[in-house]
């Protein structure tokens, strides 16, 4: 997904808000402006990390918060699944719960409230728009034997975890992977945090080699590379992946919340509302 100018700015304007250094805040602009037509906003935010990380030292760690949302998400995995066992759709309940985890993610929200995302599974649904995206989910989901999960933020790989236990429950013949960051990024998913949750203990778990927040192909490690490559069915969380996975001639599906205004307005959307979407080879 191309970077525009709202989205240049943004990620400048993030930057200003760290910090007055003009020399660094110079060298920044460069990278954004510099920026190929096919580079996207998270390779972008890779490169002003490593520099941000080179002249003022390691980011402060987010460790106590991943640890925190785990545990409350791991604190309602008995609830959650219930509502989803007693549900019409088990498969489907669980899918939308899995989307609402995506609210978890301190790179594109200013601010993340808890109450918040406990709010949203106060009604939890799809958009009618997504509902043929979702059918071909499932159907393709039949007779696939390979399913690639490629996992966003912490907490909301708890709800993956209710989810995978659905899919696999319906469909017994899926091998299931999911693919993690390679180092910590904010508040992503690592193999540490997927065998905390106990993800690991069920699904062959794939860090993709870098610390970039999505899944940028050129960057990853053969394992990583092979997992995409080799995968009948991609379904990839949050705006990270979206970006950099997008456009990219493969065929994927997406699930995330709508959370800066980018992503509102390309989808036509208010804010926190879910996509589900599939883009195929052609699109």
């Amino acid at each position: 997904m191309r970077v525009s100018e709202s989205c240049a700015e943004c990620l400048f304007n993030q930057q200003k808000n760290l910090t007055d250094d003009k020399d660094y805040l110079a060298e920044i602009k460069a990278i954004i402006d510099g920026r190929d037509e096919d580079d996207t906003a998270p390779y972008l935010v890779y490169r002003i990390n490593s520099v941000y990380e080179g002249r003022f030292g390691k980011r402060a760690s987010y460790k106590d918060v991943k640890r925190k949302y785990n545990d409350l998400v791991m604190s309602m995995e008995d609830d959650l699944r219930k509502k989803i066992e007693s549900s019409e759709d088990p498969l489907f309940k669980a899918l939308v719960f899995a989307r609402i985890g995506n609210y978890i993610d301190f790179g594109a929200m200013n601010n993340v409230d808890e109450n918040t995302f406990l709010a949203l599974f106060d009604d939890p649904k799809m958009r009618s728009e997504d509902e043929a995206d979702i059918k071909s989910l499932f159907a393709q989901c039949k007779t696939a034997k390979k399913f690639l999960l490629v996992a966003d933020n912490c907490g909301e790989i708890v709800l993956d975890k209710l989810f995978l236990e659905q899919l696999v429950k319906k469909y017994p013949q899926l091998e299931v992977s999911v693919m993690v960051r390679g180092a910590d990024v904010l508040n992503d998913v690592t193999l540490e945090d997927a065998e905390y949750v106990g993800l690991s203990k069920k699904y062959r778990i794939i860090p993709n080699g870098n610390s970039a927040a999505g899944t940028i192909y050129h960057m990853l490690s053969d394992e990583a590379k092979k997992a995409i490559d080799s995968a009948e069915i991609i379904l990839a969380k949050g705006l990270g992946n979206y970006e950099s996975m997008c456009k990219q001639g493969r065929h994927i599906f997406f699930s995330f919340l709508c959370k800066c205004e980018l992503f509102t307005s390309r989808f036509n959307v208010p804010r926190l509302t879910g996509v589900f979407v599939e883009e195929r080879i052609a699109d």
